[in-house]
């Protein structure tokens, strides 16, 4: 077969349009002490710019696999890279106004959440030649999106004339290239006869399956509520040690935080037992909470802006490690046809996480960000300690590696049978 057919090297076509469109939802994240210094804003309005994205994403997310499904992939992902560089046009304006800031980041929310859900599904088909690779390559994709956007944002901000205007530019042409190769990517999700209707497309079963509900809903926020308080958080509370360094600094924040998620990749491969990846990855969430706690009650001293580091590299471990988690749960659950439909209800629940910067920044006014934190590495531990029980696949034994085999080998087959009850 071609290498760019499907099972060749045609994923990479839609993993650099998920890579595309995961660098302009990311761009924004270094330059939130910029605008807040530029426009006057509170920390509070400056969070809420960045949460709206979720606004945007979750209807994204679950109109975009569904539509997918019944239209086709290459239909949903090209006008979402369309819609991702007009979500960049709209930040351009946000140097005038927090109003475009708004705008640009709901319009990119939309754009994301159908990108990736379509785009999830169509790496996975895409690779159908190589068994278990496809989380890796989404997550990857994504990684490198969400690390290079606010990196070469950030230093552009920091270093750059029109710092509200060159850190978008790279995007942009970005856009361009990646457009006309998604839309020559082969299509994966035809079907013979007629398709079924939208609104039948809409219901997700298999999402009020109680392993879904009992595992992958609880799992699901912290996936990126670790990464969000990371890089969205975290810096801000050391920014008074950084000098005029401080975009800088959390463009290169951003970027380990992404690193860490691309890196943990191989390692989170390895744990074949659902049960024990889940209690990998929500151990890495609380033990990056507790770091995070530790650089936060250290926010005002030398030390601060490493252990923010610190935190950085855990969390973003444990970002990677909840991906792959929570990407081989759902293909294991789906049926092949429903495998857009169920990710993006998936991905829906996962991404609600990016909000979590705001409302740790709205409690700023009654406690102190260690204590915040502290509360967030108690409900991690109590995550955890609720997934070490309904976690288990039936037949698993402590150790064992699932009978099945690879998770995402045939998804909707023979291991859905172990683990929709």
């Amino acid at each position: 077969m071609n290498d760019f057919g499907i099972g060749g090297r045609a994923w990479w076509r839609a993993g650099l349009a998920v890579a595309t469109v995961g660098w302009g939802a990311q761009q924004f994240a270094p330059l939130l002490p910029l605008y807040r210094a530029r426009l006057g804003l509170s920390a509070t309005t400056v969070q809420a710019t960045f949460g709206m994205y979720v606004l945007g994403l979750v209807p994204g997310l679950l109109l975009g696999g569904p539509v997918s499904d019944r239209h086709g992939r290459r239909r949903v992902l090209v006008p979402a890279l369309a819609a991702s560089a007009a979500g960049t046009v709209l930040l351009i304006l946000g140097g005038t106004g927090p109003g475009w800031l708004f705008a640009g980041r709901l319009v990119a929310g939309v754009a994301s959440g159908a990108a990736f859900s379509a785009g999830s599904a169509w790496i996975k088909e895409l690779s159908a030649t190589a068994a278990g690779s496809a989380p890796r390559r989404l997550t990857i994709a994504m990684s490198i999106g969400f690390g290079l956007g606010p990196l070469v944002a950030g230093v552009l901000a920091q270093w750059a004339p029109a710092p509200t205007t060159a850190p978008y530019v790279p995007h942009l042409i970005l856009a361009g290239l990646a457009l006309p190769l998604a839309a020559r990517a082969p299509e994966t999700a035809r079907r013979a006869g007629t398709p079924p209707r939208l609104r039948d497309a809409l219901r997700v079963p298999e999402a009020r399956e109680r392993r879904f509900r009992t595992v992958v809903v609880p799992l699901a926020p912290w996936v990126f509520g670790s990464a969000s308080v990371a890089l969205a958080y975290l810096p801000g509370l050391v920014g008074d040690r950084l000098g005029g360094h401080a975009l800088g600094y959390g463009a290169a924040v951003t970027t380990l935080t992404a690193a860490a998620g691309i890196a943990v990749q191989p390692l989170a491969r390895r744990v074949r037992a659902p049960r024990r990846l889940l209690m990998t990855a929500m151990g890495l969430v609380t033990a990056g909470m507790l770091v995070a706690t530790g650089a936060a009650a250290a926010a005002g001293v030398a030390a601060g802006p490493v252990l923010v580091v610190a935190a950085a590299l855990v969390l973003g471990a444990a970002y990677g490690c909840c991906q792959v988690c929570g990407l081989q749960e759902v293909q294991r659950l789906a049926r092949p046809e429903r495998l857009a439909a169920l990710t993006s209800a998936y991905q829906a629940v996962s991404y609600v996480g990016f909000a979590a910067p705001f409302p740790l920044a709205a409690a700023g006014r009654f406690a102190s960000p260690p204590v915040l934190l502290l509360a967030v590495t108690g409900l991690a531990a109590l995550t955890l300690a609720a997934l070490a029980r309904t976690g288990r696949v039936r037949g698993e034994e402590p150790g064992a590696i699932a009978a099945t085999g690879r998770p995402d080998d045939q998804p909707g087959m023979a291991d859905a049978r172990n683990v929709r009850r």
